[in-house]
């Protein structure tokens, strides 16, 4: 402890940060909120159905070439 020069604790600092309106961000943020909203499964059901439409179309296409090619071994053999 000092005689001289005693202690004496600083005042606090108002540390004060303005916050701006950033357009940009405000759009980043809704964003983030619409995908944790369910659109995540709503995209997934979406690729789901159209992997399963494409599949039953190459199912067809196989099927019928293959009733085609029986039909004609079986009327030129």
């Amino acid at each position: 402890m000092s005689i001289l020069f005693p202690k004496v604790n600083k005042p606090r600092e108002w540390d004060y940060r303005p916050i701006y309106y950033d357009k940009e961000k405000e759009a980043r943020k809704e964003k983030l909120a619409r995908l944790h909203r369910g659109s995540f499964r709503e995209q997934h059901e979406k690729n789901m159905m159209q992997s399963k439409a494409k599949y039953q179309s190459k199912l067809v296409f196989w099927i019928v070439l293959l009733a085609l090619l029986l039909f004609v071994f079986y009327y030129l053999i």
